[in-house]
């Protein structure tokens, strides 16, 4: 055990919790192949995720934000998203079974992500259910990670405190926001980033696999 008297601990989504990469894959590159621009590759659009749909698109683009069509692509992922964000989207093998044992431990459970709020609530109920208390995503006029508004925000919502919560992710995003709200971060090895990146990321704990996680609890 490493964390003592934890109350709650919140999780990144895409990449922690779920391996979301093929469907923002699809949804990006069906925006660009409709709009005239080259397809990414699954190892490109791997290393593009992590700050959101909008920061997706300006990664993919070959001239970014300043491309003139940049508004019309990022509203055809969204849309195209948004339609189809659960068909090849799934839990990673051991995730659910982690999350039962946090639960019967006592241990509250949260979910703060850079994916659109409405997709971010629709995967985490169908996938987890009742699993996870509170579940946040991009919402307008909220900033997002590495931003700690909404990792925060969730806190407040599940009653937990800085001295009590950990934050779980994937990314070097994720240990920014843990960082940036006084959390721990725990970096997962499974997801999106591997762990020499992690590592010059800040990372300083990493867990293997999921059944990993339940015993720093």
């Amino acid at each position: 055990m490493i964390f003592h008297q934890t109350r709650a601990v919140i999780f990144d989504l895409d990449g922690t919790l779920l391996d979301t990469l093929t469907d923002l894959m699809n949804a990006v590159n069906h925006a660009l192949s409709v709009n005239g621009f080259p397809c990414r590759t699954r190892e490109e659009v791997r290393r593009f995720v992590g700050n959101g749909l909008e920061k997706l698109v300006e990664r993919a683009l070959p001239d970014g934000r300043s491309t003139p069509s940049f508004s019309d692509v990022l509203a055809e992922t969204r849309r195209f998203y948004a339609e189809h964000c659960r068909e090849n989207t799934a839990p990673y093998a051991g995730i659910p079974e982690m999350l039962r044992v946090l639960q019967q431990k006592g241990i509250l459970l949260g979910v703060v992500s850079n994916k659109p709020d409405a997709q971010v609530k629709a995967l985490c109920q169908s996938e987890f259910g009742d699993l996870i208390a509170v579940a946040s995503g991009a919402s307008e006029g909220i900033r997002m990670k590495p931003a700690p508004d909404t990792l925060l925000a969730c806190m407040e919502a599940l009653g937990s405190a800085t001295e009590n919560t950990v934050y779980v992710g994937d990314s070097d995003v994720d240990i920014q926001t843990a960082a940036n709200a006084g959390i721990p971060c725990v970096s997962v090895l499974w997801g999106f980033r591997d762990r020499e990146f992690l590592t010059v990321a800040g990372a300083g704990i990493f867990a293997q696999s999921p059944c990993e996680i339940c015993r720093f609890f």
